[in-house]
């Protein structure tokens, strides 16, 4: 679509636990399997907190799908890390390579700063990958990559929605994506991830990654006209380009195809009040 440089990559990250970890370091004195180990750590978290999900900490990413995005805040390309392999290794050292690939773009996300980034922060700790460049630890705390307010080098959504974690987001993404009218969760949802990961099903997954992402985007553009840095008639310029863009691709990514059939059109109430 667009020639200009990379200004932002939109990233969404799916992940699993480290099965083999949990059993180690959950169940020491237990002779179980790894995989039970999972579904008993999954059941005990239950339990205690109405939610499965496993904390980052015991995770590794297994799908990591990236939205390049130029200047003029088209969209040039959507890549899955290490496809069809998915390594974890791989996986991070390829997302924090093409960071510094492209010059260090503006990492957006949604809720990545609660996740996704300490989540490949860790990752980088475990696979022995060096990201002094995130790190940055020489320039001032302001300047540095990390700082939470650093939304030049990282660009969290969800914090722009809750000034911060001044408030809560209830419904996340599905509900940001549908006030645009855009799919947001459609079959698969994130706590389905695991069950899908032991079933063998990474492309049903990865396919959910780049639906997320694409999401993501769509968030994104109405969040720079929140910010002033679109209009809203270039943001809507801009969704239905990529409409296009996604059509022409359909055929070869089912998952495109998948999303435009749960496509919705914002209704822009300016023009209905005409």
């Amino acid at each position: 679509m667009a020639s200009a440089g990379v200004a932002y990559l939109v990233f969404d990250i799916e992940s699993v636990a480290d099965a083999a970890l949990v059993a180690k370091l959950k169940y020491p004195d237990e002779k179980i399997e790894p995989r039970s180990a999972v579904r008993k750590f999954r059941d005990e978290l239950l339990e205690k907190y109405d939610s499965d999900f496993i904390p980052h900490t015991f995770q590794v990413p297994i799908s990591v799908v990236v939205a390049k995005v130029g200047g003029d805040f088209q969209l040039q390309d959507l890549v899955t890390l290490d496809e069809p392999s998915y390594r974890p290794h791989v996986i991070t050292e390829k997302f924090w390579r093409g960071w510094e690939a492209y010059k260090q773009p503006t990492l957006v996300s949604f809720n990545g700063r609660m996740f996704d980034i300490p989540l490949m922060e860790l990752a980088a700790y475990r696979f022995g990958i060096g990201i002094p460049r995130w790190f940055n630890l020489s320039a001032k705390a302001y300047d540095q990559p990390r700082n939470r307010y650093n939304i030049d080098s990282h660009l969290d959504l969800c914090d722009v929605l809750t000034n911060f974690g001044a408030a809560r987001f209830s419904g996340g993404l599905n509900l940001a994506a549908n006030l645009i009218g855009k799919p947001g969760k459609i079959d698969v949802k994130g706590h389905m991830v695991q069950d899908l990961y032991e079933a063998g099903k990474l492309a049903e997954i990865n396919d959910y990654c780049r639906c997320d992402v694409l999401d993501t985007y769509f968030v994104f553009l109405r969040t720079c006209v929140l910010l002033g840095k679109l209009t809203l008639e270039k943001e809507q310029s801009i969704v239905s380009a990529t409409k296009e863009w996604l059509a022409d691709k359909e055929n070869s990514l089912p998952a495109y195809r998948h999303y435009l059939a749960h496509w919705g059109d914002w209704v822009n109430p300016w023009d209905a009040g005409k």
